[in-house]
C-alpha cells in the first residue's frame, strides 16, 4: 500500500503547533506549580517571622506561668499580623490561642508541626483544619529558655486568598496559552509558507524543465540554502537545454545525413528486432520506416536473401560483404555490406547493414556487354562479306569479269553501311558529350522549317515506295531548339516510320503545344511493334526484326540517337504501337 503524498506546509505547520502546544503546556504547568510553591513558600517564611517576633514575649509570659497573659498576647498579635498565633506547652496542651478559646482546643501534641517545634525545630505543615473548616498553613517556632524547651509558638494563616490567586491563575494560564497558541500558530503558518513557497516553486519549475522548458528561470528568493538550490537547478537547465539542443542537432543531422544518403541503411539488435531503418533502405524494401521500429526484420521485409545476410553478419565479428537480389516487382540488385555495432563497452548489441543499389550498374554492365556484342556483330557481318568478296576476287581464275563487278558492288555497299554505321556511333557519341542543356546551343526557333527540312531529306526513299509524307505544324510554334539536332531525330524516326511501312501509305509529322510541352509525332500505318520490344526499343542495336532491318540497311542506331538528342533537349520519347495497326513515335520537349 503506497503512502499518500503530503504537501510539504502541511508537514511543517502541524509539527510547529504541536511543539508549540508541548512548550506552553510544560512552561504553564511548570509556572503554575512555581507560582503555587512560591506564594507557600512567602506564606511560610512569612509566618515563620511572625513567629519569632512573637516567641521572646511568650517565653517571658511562659517563665511566669501567666497563661491570661498568654492568651491575650495571642489575641492581640493575630488581629495586628492577620494571622492565628497558638502556644502549645510542651505537653500538648493549648494555653494561647488568638481565635479559640484554649481551654475548650484539643491536646495538640499529635500536631506534626507542633511535634517539630517541641523537639526544638522549626517546621511548618498544610493542612485542612476541622476547627476553622479551610486549608491552613502552620509554622510552629519553638520557645527556649537557656537550653530547655518550654512550648512553641505556631503561627497560622488560612490558604484561601492563596487559592483563589491560584485558581484565577488556572483561568488566565489557558487564556494566554491559547492566544500564544493561535499567534504563534499563525506565526508557524507563515515560517512554514516562507520555507515551503521556495520550494514549491522550485518544484514547478523541476516539472517545467522535465518537460522541457529550460527557459522558464528559478527565481532565487529566501534562505541561503534556498537561493543555492535555486541557482544550481537554473545552471543544471542551462546545461541540459545545452546539451539537449546538442544531442537534437547532432540527430537532426545523422537523420538528414541518413535520409539523404541513397545507400539503405539498416540497424538491427541482436534478436533481429528494427532498431532504425533509413529512407532510402524502406523504399528498397517497400515498407515504411515510422512503422518497423521494434518489429522483427522477418516480418518486416520477407526477403529470404536479406535474413540470411543477417544472420550471417550477426554470427561473423568481422565486416561481411554479399549481393542480395530482389524480385518485387522488378529485379533490383543490392551490394550489402553488413558490420558488427557495439556499444560504449564494447558489447555487441546488434548489426549495420549498408545496402547499395548497383542495378543501374549491372543493367549498364549488361547493355555494355550486348553493345560490345552488337557492335562486333554488326561489323563483323560486313567485314565477312567484304572479306569473301575479297577472297574470291583474289582467286580470278575461276571469276568472270561480270562476276567480279558483282563481287566489287558487294564490297563497295559493305564499306558504306561499316562507314553508316562509325558515323553513327561518332553521332551518338557526340551527342552523349553534351547530354544535357548547358553542353549545347540552344535558340528560339520556329519549329515547322525544321520539320518540313526533315521530311524532305526523306521525300526520295518515301517515293521509291510511294508513301505520301505531311506535315501539320502551326507556323507559330517556337521552342528553344539545336535546329540540326531535332532535325536529325526527325529524320531518323520518319526514315524507320518509311522502311517499316508498306507501299502507298502514308507518314505523317505533327506538332502542338499540349500541357505545357511541345509535342512531336511522327505517325506511321507500318506493321507496327509488339508490347514486349517497346521498352528496350531506344537501346543500341535493338532491333525488332533484324533481318529486316539489315535487308533496308538500318545500323540499329537510330532510335538510341532519338532518344540521346531528345534528353539533350530536357524532354523525353515515347512510343506507341500496335501490331498491325502502324506506330506513333512522339517527342516531348518544354515549351518556350
Amino acid at each position: 500500500m503506497t503512502m499518500r503524498n503530503i504537501r510539504l506546509l502541511w508537514q511543517i505547520f502541524p509539527s510547529y503547533v504541536f511543539i508549540v502546544m508541548a512548550v506552553l503546556f510544560g512552561v504553564g504547568w511548570h509556572l503554575t506549580g512555581a507560582i503555587e510553591d512560591f506564594f507557600l513558600r512567602q506564606t511560610a517564611a512569612d509566618l515563620e517571622a511572625r513567629a519569632r517576633l512573637v516567641s521572646p514575649q511568650v517565653a517571658l509570659a511562659l517563665e511566669v506561668g501567666d497563661f491570661a497573659k498568654l492568651d491575650q498576647l495571642c489575641k492581640d498579635f493575630g488581629a495586628a499580623a492577620d494571622a492565628r498565633f497558638t502556644v502549645v506547652l510542651p505537653s500538648g496542651v493549648v494555653v494561647g490561642d488568638s481565635i479559640e478559646d484554649p481551654a475548650r482546643m484539643e491536646n495538640h501534641a499529635s500536631r506534626v508541626e507542633v511535634a517539630d517545634g517541641l523537639a526544638g525545630r522549626v517546621s511548618h505543615s498544610t493542612r485542612y483544619s476541622r476547627t476553622l473548616q479551610q486549608a491552613m498553613m502552620y509554622v510552629a517556632v519553638p520557645v527556649a529558655n537557656e537550653a530547655r524547651i518550654i512550648g512553641t509558638v505556631r503561627a497560622a494563616r488560612a490558604l484561601t486568598a492563596i487559592e483563589n490567586a491560584l485558581k484565577t491563575l488556572y483561568r488566565q494560564v489557558p487564556i494566554g496559552g491559547l492566544v500564544a497558541l493561535v499567534l504563534a500558530a499563525l506565526a508557524s503558518f507563515w515560517v512554514s509558507r516562507r520555507i515551503s513557497r521556495p520550494l514549491e516553486a522550485m518544484r514547478h519549475g523541476a516539472v517545467d524543465f522535465a518537460q522541457g522548458r529550460f527557459d522558464r528561470k528559478l527565481t532565487a528568493a529566501g534562505s541561503m540554502e534556498v537561493c543555492a538550490l535555486a541557482r544550481a537547478m537554473n545552471l543544471m537547465a542551462e546545461q541540459l537545454d545545452d546539451r539537449i539542443r546538442t544531442i537534437m542537432e547532432q540527430r537532426n543531422e545523422q537523420q538528414a545525413v541518413l535520409a539523404s544518403m541513397v545507400e539503405g541503411v539498416l540497424a538491427i539488435d541482436m534478436e533481429e528486432r528494427v532498431l532504425h531503418f533509413n529512407q532510402a533502405a524502406a523504399q528498397f524494401l517497400g515498407v515504411d520506416p515510422q512503422q518497423v521500429q521494434g518489429q522483427r526484420i522477418a516480418e518486416v521485409a520477407r526477403k529470404a536473401d536479406l535474413q540470411r545476410f543477417i544472420g550471417r553478419t550477426l554470427e561473423c565479428p568481422d565486416p561481411v560483404e554479399g549481393e542480395i537480389v530482389l524480385q518485387d516487382p522488378e529485379t533490383r540488385y543490392l551490394q550489402a555490406h553488413g558490420t558488427v555495432l557495439r556499444d560504449a563497452e564494447q558489447q555487441e548489441i546488434g548489426v549495420l547493414i549498408v545496402l547499395n543499389d548497383v542495378t543501374r550498374l549491372r543493367r549498364l554492365e549488361n547493355i555494355r556487354r550486348d553493345f560490345v556484342a552488337n557492335v562486333s556483330h554488326e561489323l563483323k557481318t560486313p567485314i565477312t562479306a567484304i572479306k569473301a568478296s575479297v577472297e574470291t576476287l583474289m582467286d580470278g581464275a575461276a571469276v568472270s569479269p561480270a562476276d567480279s563487278q558483282e563481287f566489287l558492288k558487294i564490297i563497295a555497299k559493305q564499306a558504306d553501311r561499316l562507314n553508316a554505321i562509325i558515323d553513327d556511333l561518332l553521332a551518338l557519341s557526340r551527342i552523349e558529350q553534351n547530354d544535357d542543356v548547358s553542353g549545347m546551343m540552344l535558340e528560339m526557333q520556329e519549329l515547322e522549317p525544321v520539320l518540313r527540312s526533315a521530311v524532305q531529306s526523306c521525300s526520295v526513299a518515301a517515293a521509291d515506295k510511294e508513301i505520301s509524307l505531311g506535315v501539320a505544324c502551326s507556323p507559330a510554334l517556337q521552342s528553344r531548339i539545336n535546329a540540326p539536332l531535332i532535325e536529325q531525330a526527325v529524320i531518323n524516326l520518319v526514315d524507320n516510320a518509311i522502311k517499316y511501312s508498306e507501299q502507298k501509305s502514308s507518314v505523317q509529322v505533327e506538332a502542338e503545344v499540349r500541357n505545357d510541352m511541345i509535342e512531336i509525332r511522327v505517325r506511321d500505318r507500318g506493321c507496327g511493334i509488339a508490347r514486349e520490344h517497346l521498352s528496350r526499343l531506344f537501346e543500341r542495336f535493338y532491333r525488332v526484326d533484324k533481318a529486316r532491318s539489315r535487308r533496308q540497311g538500318g545500323t540499329g542506331l537510330g532510335l538510341a540517337i532519338v532518344k540521346h538528342i531528345v534528353q539533350a533537349h530536357s524532354g523525353t520519347v515515347t512510343v506507341s504501337s500496335e501490331p498491325g495497326a502502324g506506330s506513333v513515335f512522339t517527342i516531348l520537349l518544354p515549351a518556350a
